[in-house]
């Protein structure tokens, strides 16, 4: 159990999915080779929620870490909340188990609390024998990518049959907006559990927000810091950091916080579960010390006027090179929020 001396016994429940912490880390871009001891730094220190995805190419080190941390008794399977993700060349109805059970054999347990739909993007099948992850084209993330005719209602379909088996506790969706997830609803057994969306300071999408909590649908935020993610992916400029926002600023140094945390402190307000990701234990743990302070009414209100609308994480822009030359791929990109 989590003490309550730690910062993540004070933190608020997530909205509408109250057994997920609304602190989790995020694992994305943690390179294999020390994602095992930054997983295992984070549940020492009182994350009991993680984020992973098939994609991210180190679920096996997320087990190794998770196997240590049983053996130590710091925490058990039950304690944890791990999501995962679906990836895009799993979506046809027979490749969607097999696809989780790879995700369940790496992370070394027996279910995950909530297996999302990581894009609504369906790509040609990609055998495990010949490339884990399979990444965005037919050549890792060097190629084109192929797509195939998989309707989303197939492969949430097939999701359905894997929590009916018990090996994903919640189903749900990401980077869907409020269409998508509009038409989900409709033919939906099991309703989605969570909407997985890019949303920060600069992006704030309230309105896809709003929705979603009106329909109970909880929601986590990706990149919850912004730009810095993406600076070096040549996806953001430095200029465009969050971080060093003159308001972000104003308001970190009234509140003896660090800007981060006031980042971080405003999606929760909002009632959105963060997944912010550090290699850096000192990090780590502020990351997660978000429960006691607040923003306040006013701090917020001046705080969502400073959104741009601003996706980093876009496959409009990153796809273009992805596209045979001349198709609507290589000139638009995959503009999947327009």
């Amino acid at each position: 159990p989590i003490s309550i001396n730690s910062p993540a016994a004070m933190l608020p429940v997530c909205p509408h999915l109250p057994r997920m912490p609304i602190v989790g880390l995020g694992v994305w871009k943690a390179p294999p080779e020390v994602t095992a001891q930054v997983v295992y730094d984070a549940i020492k220190l009182g994350y009991r929620h993680l984020d992973c995805a098939c994609d991210y190419g180190n679920e096996e080190a997320v087990g190794k870490a998770l196997k240590l941390l049983f053996a130590e008794k710091v925490c058990t399977r039950e304690e944890l909340w791990i999501t995962s993700k679906l990836w895009n060349t799993y979506h046809a109805r027979e490749h969607v188990l097999p696809a989780l059970q790879r995700t369940l054999d790496d992370l070394g347990v027996e279910y995950v609390d909530l297996y999302l739909i990581h894009f609504p993007i369906a790509l040609q099948f990609v055998p495990f024998e010949k490339r884990y992850p399979p990444e965005w084209t037919d050549n890792g993330n060097d190629g084109i990518m192929k797509f195939v005719n998989v309707p989303y209602r197939e492969t949430w379909e097939a999701m359905e049959g894997v929590h009916a088996k018990g090996l994903a506790k919640h189903i749900g969706v990401s980077n869907l907006n409020v269409q998508s997830v509009l038409d989900v609803l409709r033919y939906a057994k099991v309703k989605p559990a969570c909407n997985q969306i890019e949303n920060h300071l600069y992006l704030t999408q309230s309105k896809l927000v709003d929705f979603c909590h009106d329909m109970e649908i909880a929601v986590v935020g990706f990149s919850p810091l912004g730009a810095a993610s993406y600076v070096g992916m040549g996806l953001a400029e430095a200029s465009e950091d969050a971080l060093k926002d003159p308001l972000v600023l104003k308001i970190a140094a009234a509140k003896q916080r660090t800007p981060a945390q006031v980042l971080l402190r405003f999606q929760i307000e909002r009632g959105i579960s963060v997944v912010p990701k550090s290699q850096n234990p000192a990090r780590l743990f502020e990351n997660l010390e978000l429960g006691t302070f607040s923003l306040g009414a006013e701090d917020m209100s001046e705080l969502l006027k400073l959104n741009r609308n601003r996706r980093f994480n876009d496959p409009a822009v990153y796809a273009k090179g992805w596209g045979e030359p001349g198709s609507w791929l290589a000139k638009h990109g995959y503009p999947l929020y327009e």
